[in-house]
């Protein structure tokens, strides 16, 4: 699967992804912050699915109507537990993920959307 990491999601996750065999590519790698909107747009021009921790995608995605090839929402999970809440994820989900769904982790749940 190809990921896009937002830095805010952390290098340790990106090399795990990688370590699994995944094809990732991490935002940071390309500088500064360009902001949440480049960010969504390099994402679905490279048929990635975004894994974030920002809530703000949300919005760009279901009231702006901005397109996208899926997104992890990890935004109250701690560091040291991303790599297994993504494992669970990605053996649970990944069907969902290669249809564009927007998977959000909070509070111990698992809440998976999908777009029009």
């Amino acid at each position: 699967m190809k990921f896009l990491v937002d830095r805010c999601a952390g290098r340790r996750l990106a090399d795990w992804l990688r370590s699994e065999g995944h094809d990732v590519v991490e935002t940071r790698q390309r500088g500064h912050d360009p902001g949440d909107l480049v960010v969504l747009k390099w994402a679905a021009a490279e048929g990635r699915v975004l894994i974030t921790i920002d809530t703000d995608f949300g919005a760009l995605i279901f009231k702006e109507g901005e397109a996208h090839c899926g997104v992890v929402r990890l935004p109250d999970v701690p560091p040291a537990q991303r790599i297994g809440i993504t494992d669970d994820l990605l053996a649970r989900h990944t069907p969902d993920l290669e249809r564009g769904a927007i998977v959000t982790v909070r509070g111990g749940r698992i809440r998976v959307s999908q777009t029009a």
